[in-house]
C-alpha cells in the first residue's frame, strides 16, 4: 500500500495550510510547509506543543480540534486545506476528520496507523489518507536488504530508486550498457559528487563516484539493484 491515497493538484504558495495536531508528524508537515512559503495555522490541545511551536510557524493555538465552533473561530474554513496529525488517538482523529468536513474544508490530509483507521476517515471526509509509518517501513525494509541509496515505489508497482554506479558501467555511455534491454529499468538522471544534477541521454558517461537514478517497476529495479 503507498503512503496516501487520493489525487489533486497541487498547493500554490499562496495558499494556507491548517495542521491539526503538532506531534511527530504533524510538526514535521507544518515545518516543511512553512519552509515551502505556505501560511501555516498550527493547532494542538497540548499547551507544551503550542509553546514549542508559537516562534515557529505563522500562527498557533490551543484549541479542541474535535470542536466545530472553535475550528470556525479560529478562521480554519479559510485556510481551504487542512492535515490531521492526530494518529494514536483514533477517536480523536476521525471526530477531527468529520468537524473539518462539517465546516466545509475542501481539501483534507489525515494520518492513518492502520488499514481499518483510514477507511473510516476516508468514510467521515478525508480525500487523501496517509501511512506515514507503513510506507516508510517498506521503504527501510527496501535500503536494509539492498544496496539503494534511497527507494520510492508507488501505487501501481512503479518504483524509483537510488543506487551507486556499478563499477562495470564507469566510463561506459548508457548507450552501450543498455540497462533497459537487460533489466528493463531506465537511468532517470545521474548524480556526480560536487556537481548538478545531469538528466540521462543515450550519450550520457557514467562518471567514477557516481549515483544512478533509476526508474521502473518495482520488481525490475530491486532486481537491478541486487546486482550492483
Amino acid at each position: 500500500m503507498g503512503p496516501a491515497q487520493g489525487a489533486g493538484r497541487a498547493p500554490t504558495a499562496a495558499e494556507g495550510v491548517a495542521v491539526l495536531g503538532l506531534g511527530r508528524f504533524g510538526g514535521q508537515v507544518a515545518a516543511s510547509l512553512l519552509r515551502l512559503g505556505h501560511e501555516v495555522l498550527g493547532i494542538d490541545d497540548d499547551p507544551k506543543l503550542v509553546q514549542q511551536w508559537s516562534d515557529q510557524l505563522t500562527h498557533v493555538a490551543q484549541a479542541d480540534s474535535t470542536d466545530n465552533e472553535a475550528l470556525r473561530q479560529l478562521g480554519v474554513p479559510d485556510f481551504g486545506r487542512a492535515v490531521v496529525g492526530i494518529g494514536t488517538d483514533i477517536e480523536a482523529s476521525v471526530l477531527t476528520v468529520l468537524a473539518l468536513t462539517e465546516i466545509g474544508v475542501q481539501e483534507i490530509w489525515a494520518k492513518a496507523v492502520s488499514t481499518k483507521h483510514g477507511k473510516i476517515l476516508s468514510a467521515v471526509g478525508a480525500q487523501y489518507v496517509i501511512y506515514p509509518e507503513a510506507a516508510m517501513g517498506d521503504r527501510v525494509a527496501h535500503l536494509i536488504t539492498s544496496r539503494m541509496l534511497d527507494f520510492i515505489e508507488f501505487d501501481d508497482g512503479f518504483a524509483i530508486a537510488k543506487i551507486r554506479a556499478p563499477e562495470d558501467m564507469v566510463g561506459r555511455n548508457l548507450a552501450d550498457i543498455g540497462l533497459r534491454t537487460r533489466w528493463g529499468v531506465t537511468v532517470v538522471g545521474v548524480k556526480t559528487p560536487g556537481q548538478e544534477f545531469d538528466y540521462a541521454q543515450a550519450s550520457t558517461v557514467i562518471p567514477t563516484g557516481s549515483v544512478l537514478i533509476v526508474a521502473g517497476t518495482t520488481e525490475q529495479v530491486q532486481q537491478f539493484a541486487a546486482t550492483t
